[in-house]
């Protein structure tokens, strides 16, 4: 699930910069800013590069799939789990100003597509339903810096983005469950 939205969200954003900008090919990848042997990914050059940097479990609420059967029992299922996946945006462009215009860009896309569901999209499925997009602002100059640090590259100017909710559910039947056909009214019990 986590894969998949990431894919929707990035070739949502891609036919995005492709129409704004009048570009043929591909602008968005899904990659990690350094290789495990510290250098540069080829891949990434020119390119905007998105990077999936922490998963957060969403405790707020519990989510129940339970499901009614064709028998008319229902199915108990465990209880699905939502996640906030956190993605870090960084134009990767060898010149300056032309990464700044993909940044600002960026922040367009973001701002017009804060959330994105089937009215917006065919790639929208049932099982994630929506993509909730939130800039994280929280992110200071030295937490940034700790986080380049920590992911081995040099700082570089990017944002930082949280999907919200996305929901991964077992798909494992703990059970089945009977429906109620009908209430005893009798008062003679």
């Amino acid at each position: 699930m986590i894969a998949k939205a990431l894919q929707i969200t990035c070739n949502i954003f891609n036919q995005y910069l492709k129409n704004k900008f009048i570009l043929n090919e591909d602008i968005v990848v899904i990659n990690r800013i350094v290789n495990s042997d510290g250098n540069n990914p080829i891949e990434n050059s020119n390119k905007i590069v998105v990077s999936l940097i922490h998963v957060d479990q969403e405790t707020n609420k519990q989510f129940y799939s339970n499901r009614k059967l064709q028998t008319g029992s229902f199915s108990i299922k465990s209880n699905s789990e939502r996640y906030n996946l956190f993605i870090l945006i960084t134009p990767n462009f060898e010149n300056y100003e032309e990464g700044l215009k993909f940044l600002s860009a960026t922040l367009q896309f973001f701002q017009n597509n804060n959330k994105i569901d089937a009215n917006k999209s065919s790639l929208i499925s049932k099982d994630i339903q929506q993509l909730d997009f939130e800039l994280e602002k929280g992110e200071n100059y030295m937490q940034m810096q700790n986080l380049w640090t920590a992911l081995g590259a040099k700082y570089q100017p990017s944002l930082i983005y949280k999907i919200r909710l996305i929901p991964i559910v077992s798909d494992e039947v703990e059970g089945f469950d009977t429906s109620i056909e009908r209430i005893n009214t009798d008062a003679t019990l």
